[in-house]
């Protein structure tokens, strides 16, 4: 199996949502492009990117929405070193359709008090729901690696809840400890390194805001 000896995990830039939820009125949320604030910071991650994987081939995995391609495309990856497959898996927590603000933020105090892993959005997605779709692309990702030719890196443009998710289940954290950590900020970036032993670590721990709180002695 041709396991990377990288797999970076870049959250997309700051888009419009990120700095006036009223657009969720008007807007669907795959549809929501990058600030100009958003467009620097993805050239910025971007730039690192490229020094880590060099002239290197890179397997591109992007979440479908818009503010995701936006950002990969502010990479400047040279085309002839990657392949870029559009992931649906990779997406944005569903919040429902057209989204009222007002009841968005009663829904986020809710969610904060029931806990973000099992809380359900009206019509949409629990953070349990993610999980599962997440699972299922890693399951995908590891067969993947049964091609001798796999590229030596992988990188997933994607969103920091999916990200959370990703690295609780590869690293297989409990719950508890998922709902401890915050998500990254955009156009942060972590990354899964193979080390000699056969194992992955994560180069950069997510912040978190609390200890982890466990129901049974497996947390």
């Amino acid at each position: 199996m041709a396991r990377p000896r990288r797999i970076v995990l870049v959250r997309h830039g700051e888009s419009t949502g990120n700095v006036d939820d009223s657009v969720y009125e008007r807007e669907p949320d795959h549809a929501l492009a990058l600030t100009e604030r958003g467009w620097r910071q993805a050239e910025e991650t971007g730039k690192r990117v490229r020094e880590i994987f060099g002239r290197e081939p890179v397997s591109v995995y992007v979440s479908p929405y818009r503010r995701t391609h936006e950002t990969l495309r502010a990479f400047h990856l040279d085309p002839d070193l990657i392949r870029v497959r559009e992931e649906p898996r990779l997406r944005e927590q569903d919040w429902g359709n057209w989204q009222d603000r007002d009841d968005v933020r009663l829904q986020k105090t809710y969610r904060d008090a029931y806990g973000h892993f099992f809380f359900r959005f009206p019509q949409g997605e629990s953070g349990a729901d993610v999980y599962d779709r997440v699972g299922g692309f890693l399951e995908s990702l590891f067969r993947s690696f049964e091609a001798p030719d796999h590229p030596p890196n992988v990188l997933l443009v994607t969103h920091g809840l999916a990200m959370r998710l990703f690295c609780m289940r590869w690293f297989h954290w409990t719950v508890a400890e998922f709902e401890s950590l915050s998500n990254p900020g955009n156009a942060e970036m972590r990354m899964l390194v193979l080390g000699e032993d056969g194992k992955y670590t994560l180069n950069q721990p997510f912040d978190r805001w609390r200890d982890p709180e466990p129901y049974w002695m497996s947390g």
